[in-house]
């Protein structure tokens, strides 16, 4: 190739062709790869000893394709020799002979006669076979041998295979008997022994005595049906066989060849054609007609029905017009839907057998299946190809031939791409085209794709970093900016459109309302108010206490819409009062707001019994209460009082709990029932330091209260305003709850009745009175307790719930009094319960904590009933209900 290239370009450059040294035979295309003639070792290195140029060294073993030998001489250039090696020891066809030969003249596929007679007994069991040694059987025995039919009128020369069976034959002419193989098919017409009727037979073996006459007398007893005997018929016998036999009037019943019975009277000779009227299926059996029977020969018509059903290898369908295995397939297919047994190709009909060439592409990719079509995947492809098979460097290469759609071999040298990034490559083996190397591992600093940030330490291979903030670029529109977050240039929101206005909410303050317009994004363009705003705007009552939602309604037709008018009840009444008291005594009501104790006290003292223990296992109610996968919690075994604390801190936080299993292994297992909510805001700790401020500030007041002079105390007692269903049964509605009271509650017109679930699932029904009927606190409480028979009979009658108590409830529907409440109560207003015993000419002031039911500190007031009081500045007390002094 250097002198074709050194010669001067005038000059015609000759073709390129590369010569094999192993069959000298030419090829354009370059070598794969370098190895040793053998193949064994890629890239041999030149040897000092006397070995030839590009051998190993090590024997050829190259298989030849004449005998099983390998090549036995050292790795060598061009084709291997012929093989030098003796063959095996052959025997001949016939087994007579024996022979060994070289290897290279010995024929492993054909094998070798040893020309002789082959003399094997032929199946006729009487010659042998005449011809020289051959392959296979030898056949049927040709040679020509004399023979005579059984009748003996025919003699001539057959072959010794159609030769029939050997009976021996009386002949009638010469009086001697002979031997018969075949008969000459004539009728045989010999005498009966009658001597007037002949036999009808065809050629037979032949006895020496004539047969008797079937037509004699003692043969013929009855009719020709045989249902008759002839003795009815005749007045004398018959003498001879020429006498005429009689026919009976019946029908001769005899059983044709068909199956059916011949209609015909009673006749002489072999009975007619069958004339059965019978209904003939089609081939497929789904349709009937009527024939004639005629013997039976009756063919099957073909139906116009197409059969569907699909061939063995499950793409094809039979397509066939009346097919006759149509109903074997259906009941095949649906014994497979029962799956009583597999739909295997060997149950297939033979009609639906498919012959159809497969015709699917291969694996190969290049050739297509030329198998019966067939069920499941393919078959590897049998083509061969016989040229060099590589990787992509070009350092591994499987030799000629291989398999048709070998894949390119694993190389074990490394990849020698480079990325384009400039860095090191990873190490990695060769691989082909259609798979990428390992990205780039450096990490690097980048531009994020909005390019307000450089990042840093991002990874090499990354075509764009982002930096996670807002776009924030104006959009087409003019209002709104891009909250797509970081991107290329080019793919804000509104990049996809043409027009001056993007996909976001238009914003603007709309001119008959302050609230934003809701449309989509229009531009510069004004918004439009033609339809009623829907924004909800707030209207209160005078005082500013009762709020309510509505909607706006603006639209520049109706730029002031008319709202309803929210008036004042007596909950604003009884606010601005307690305002006006807690004013005149110079009281703050918010100072004790969150006094409020969510535990009972049992858990309190257990907590501080063992305050490490008991604050982990606070910390780990918190976590469980805050799980919403968690649904149980199973402690181990535990000693009697530790459990004792799990179970008081379960009823506190709403949870089930009971204890399992028996001493030593007792254990406590804590679930979420429906009556959990969510945990306390406050942990125990928080709680004992809040108890503990309130002995503290309680002992500081008793000690100033024994050094001043105590006037009578005054006690300011919440009226009551609510009944409280408790223990409600199992699956109440508000529904079922409006429907029990509906008639008592409808007998007080002066009030106004709500009722709503509490957290505690307990019942609340509110009373609210009438502005027009101007009561008192104390008479919405009489009323109330004059209620309370008829409504306590209705709960019980119906089931409603267990009990129904009295009760002050706050705006916020947090109960600060109840009927009958013990001072142990874990339901956190258990300190209100214990200041409620005082005595009956006294008044209490207290106000609600903010957490809802809970009591703060309060301070009793030296005031005797119907006297002014003189406030003290050490004197404080939480307001909720109305004081008359």
């Amino acid at each position: 190739m250097k002198q074709n290239a050194a010669r001067p370009p005038t000059e015609s450059q000759p073709e390129n062709l590369w010569r094999c040294p192993g069959c000298n035979s030419k090829l354009s295309d370059e070598p794969g790869s370098y190895h040793c003639w053998c193949g064994k070792d890629i890239n041999p290195r030149p040897s000092s000893t006397s070995l030839p140029p590009h051998s190993c060294g090590q024997t050829c073993s190259k298989p030849r394709g004449t005998c099983p030998h390998p090549c036995g001489l050292q790795c060598h250039a061009g084709p291997c020799p012929p093989c030098g090696l003796v063959g095996p020891t052959q025997s001949c066809f016939c087994g007579k002979n024996t022979s060994q030969k070289l290897c290279r003249e010995t024929d492993y596929e054909n094998g070798w006669s040893c020309q002789e007679i082959c003399g094997d007994l032929l199946p006729c069991g009487e010659h042998f076979c005449p011809n020289p040694c051959h392959p296979g059987l030898c056949g049927d025995c040709d040679l020509k041998v004399e023979a005579k039919c059984y009748c003996g009128r025919v003699e001539k020369k057959i072959p010794c295979f159609e030769r029939q069976d050997v009976q021996s034959s009386y002949n009638v002419e010469d009086a001697s008997w002979f031997e018969g193989s075949f008969s000459c098919l004539t009728p045989c017409e010999r005498k009966f022994d009658c001597g007037t009727h002949s036999c009808s037979a065809t050629c037979h073996a032949q006895d020496e005595h004539p047969a008797h006459c079937p037509y004699s007398p003692d043969v013929v007893t009855h009719c020709p049906c045989g249902k008759t005997p002839l003795e009815n018929f005749l007045q004398a016998p018959r003498q001879s066989c020429e006498d005429p036999v009689p026919h009976c009037d019946r029908v001769c019943e005899k059983l044709l060849p068909c199956g059916h019975l011949c209609k015909a009277k009673c006749h002489t000779g072999d009975c007619g054609f069958c004339m059965e009227v019978i209904d003939i299926s089609c081939r497929c059996g789904r349709t009937t007609s009527t024939s004639v029977c005629h013997q039976g020969d009756v063919q099957q018509p073909w139906c116009m029905r197409t059969c569907q059903a699909n061939l063995s290898c499950g793409r094809h369908k039979c397509g066939e017009r009346c097919c006759p295995g149509e109903k074997k397939a259906a009941e095949r297919q649906a014994a497979s839907k029962r799956k009583n047994r597999p739909a295997a190709e060997s149950a297939v009909e033979a009609e639906h057998i498919c012959i159809r060439t497969c015709g699917r592409p291969l694996k190969c990719g290049s050739h297509d299946c030329q198998q019966i079509c067939h069920r499941g995947a393919c078959a590897s492809c049998p083509e061969a190809i016989f040229h060099e098979i590589s990787c992509n460097c070009g350092r591994t290469v499987l030799q000629p031939p291989q398999p048709c759609g070998t894949h390119a071999p694993e190389c074990r040298f490394n990849c020698p791409r480079q990325p384009a990034c400039g860095h090191p490559p990873v190490e990695h083996n060769c691989h082909m085209d259609d798979i990428t190397c390992p990205k780039c591992p450096f990490l690097v600093d980048k531009w994020c794709a909005c390019g307000k940030e450089k990042l840093h330490s991002q990874p090499c291979h990354l075509q764009a970093a982002h930096c996670g903030r807002p776009c924030g670029k104006s959009l087409k529109c003019g209002l709104h900016k891009c909250r797509k977050l970081c991107h290329r240039p080019g793919e804000c929101e509104d990049s996809a459109s043409s027009s001056q206005t993007c996909g976001q909410v238009c914003g603007k303050t709309k001119l008959f309302c302050d609230h934003a317009c809701q449309n989509p994004c229009h531009g510069q363009t004004p918004c439009n108010e033609s339809a009623p705003c829907t924004a909800k705007t707030t209207i209160a009552c005078p005082c500013g206490l009762r709020k309510q939602d509505v909607k706006c309604l603006a639209s520049s037709s109706n730029p002031t819409p008319s709202r309803p008018e929210l008036k004042c009840d007596d909950e604003c009444l009884r606010l601005e009062r307690n305002r006006r008291l807690a004013a005149a005594l110079n009281i703050d009501p918010a100072s004790h707001a969150n006094d409020h104790v969510p535990y009972s006290d049992t858990t309190l003292r257990l907590f501080k019994e063992n305050l490490s223990w008991a604050e982990t296992q606070e910390r780990e109610f918190r976590v469980f209460s805050k799980s919403p996968n968690e649904q149980r919690l199973r402690y181990k075994p535990m000693p009697n009082h530790q459990r004792q604390f799990l179970h008081v801190l379960a009823q506190d936080y709403g949870l089930e709990s009971k204890s399992e299993d028996l001493e030593p292994y007792r254990y406590v297992v804590v679930w979420k029932g429906a009556k959990f909510v969510s945990a306390p805001s406050k942990t125990l700790a928080q709680c004992v330091k809040i108890r503990d401020s309130q002995a503290a500030e309680a002992a500081a007041a008793a000690a100033a209260n024994s050094r001043a002079p105590t006037p009578p105390p005054l006690v300011i007692v919440d009226p009551f305003n609510a009944f409280l269903l408790t223990s409600p049964r199992f699956g109440l509605t508000m529904e079922d709850v409006d429907a029990a009271i509906r008639a008592d509650l409808a007998s007080q017109t002066a009030f106004k009745f709500k009722t709503a679930f509490l957290p505690s699932d307990e019942i609340l029904i509110r009373a609210t009175a009438h502005y027009s009927s101007f009561l008192t606190p104390a008479a919405v409480e009489q009323a109330l307790q004059n209620m309370k028979p008829r409504l306590e009979s209705t709960i019980k009658r119906l089931d409603v719930a267990g009990n129904i108590l009295l009760c002050h409830v706050d705006d916020n529907e947090n109960i600060s009094r109840r009927e009958d409440i013990s001072k142990n109560d874990a339901s956190g207003w258990s300190a209100v319960a214990g200041r409620a015993a005082a005595k009956k000419d006294e008044v209490k002031v207290e106000t609600p904590a903010a957490s809802g039911g809970g009591s703060g500190k309060r301070l009793l007031l030296g005031l005797k009933k119907k006297k002014a009081v003189t406030p003290s500045a050490s004197w404080t007390a939480q307001l909720d209900g109305d004081v008359e002094c």
